[in-house]
């Protein structure tokens, strides 16, 4: 699935990193605390988050994830989307909350980061 498809699924508006949304994105993971992102989250991924901080861009791009979509219509501060812009990160925001937003993915085929097998 590429960001142009997340952009669709989710109806989200592009902050920045409009030029990237060709990029491949091979799963996508819901979260807000920064600690469990650095623990679980494999590369490649979207990660879903409600916050808006730069700690959000210091953990992707050192998780090596592809993009970041803000969940429930929230919005980042200039430095953080400037910090995203310097580092190739794309940003989006959807206005629909967290669960919905990977429930929407999950339907369309995204995978989770979890190591979780049936």
């Amino acid at each position: 699935m590429t960001l142009e498809d997340v952009k669709k699924i989710l109806e989200a508006e592009v902050i920045v990193g409009s030029n990237l949304l060709h990029q491949e994105v091979k799963m996508a993971c819901g979260c807000d605390l920064m600690s469990d992102v650095l623990s679980y989250v494999k590369p490649d991924s979207l990660l879903l988050t409600g916050l808006t901080n730069p700690q959000v861009v210091r953990t992707a791009e050192m998780s090596d994830i592809v993009a970041i979509c803000f969940v429930r219509g929230k919005k980042p501060d200039s430095v953080t989307i400037e910090m995203a812009e310097s580092k190739n990160i794309p940003l989006l925001t959807t206005p629909i909350p967290m669960f919905e937003s990977c429930g929407r993915l999950w339907n369309q085929g995204l995978s989770g980061c979890s190591e979780y097998k049936k």
